[in-house]
């Protein structure tokens, strides 16, 4: 079980990752708002592996017959690995940005915020919100727990519905 999770974990995170910089790359930092929706979509569509995952596991290794418990265990392990991939994934991508992301992301949401119109003190109240929000991504200690919380709640979500839906052995029963 755990060298399924391990590899199912794995795919899941190294996919989000890698579409996620990607996306950054090439949008060069434009729409923040598209940006988030796009993030936990692909997030979404790379944490289906934790469906397809227990569900193999159900049929080639249970004889097609899995409880609640074990599927959603194997689903949260799944979820864990990918976020710890996701994690590092985002590390290496600040790292190799000299970590400007947060910067420019605050800029991106104060221009924002000027564009629609938003002046005086609450405009003042966001920049300084920005302003600790830049500070304390500066430190690991904040910043790699908020990064793991993007996708970690993505996966226990799906981890939920297979183990609930897999359950039922008569629900996608095993071929051949």
């Amino acid at each position: 079980m755990l060298k399924t999770a391990f590899f199912y974990g794995a795919v899941s995170g190294a996919v989000t990752i890698a579409v996620m910089t990607a996306g950054i790359a090439f949008s060069g930092g434009e729409g923040t708002g598209a940006s988030h929706a796009f993030g936990y979509l692909v997030m979404l569509i790379a944490l289906s592996m934790i469906f397809i995952a227990v569900k193999r596991y159900r049929d080639r290794e249970l004889g097609g017959v899995i409880k609640f418990r074990p599927a959603f265990l194997l689903g949260l392990a799944i979820a864990a690995v990918a976020g710890v991939f996701y994690v590092a994934g985002w590390e290496i991508y600040l790292a190799a940005t000299d970590y400007a992301f947060m910067d420019q992301y605050a800029a991106a949401a104060i221009e924002a915020k000027r564009a629609a119109g938003v002046t005086g003190p609450s405009l003042d109240a966001f920049i300084a919100d920005m302003q600790a929000m830049t500070e304390n991504y500066a430190n690991p200690l904040f910043r790699l727990p908020i990064t793991f919380i993007e996708i970690f709640p993505i996966g226990l979500i799906i981890a939920l519905a297979s183990a609930a839906l897999l359950r039922n052995p008569k629900l996608f029963p095993a071929r051949g």
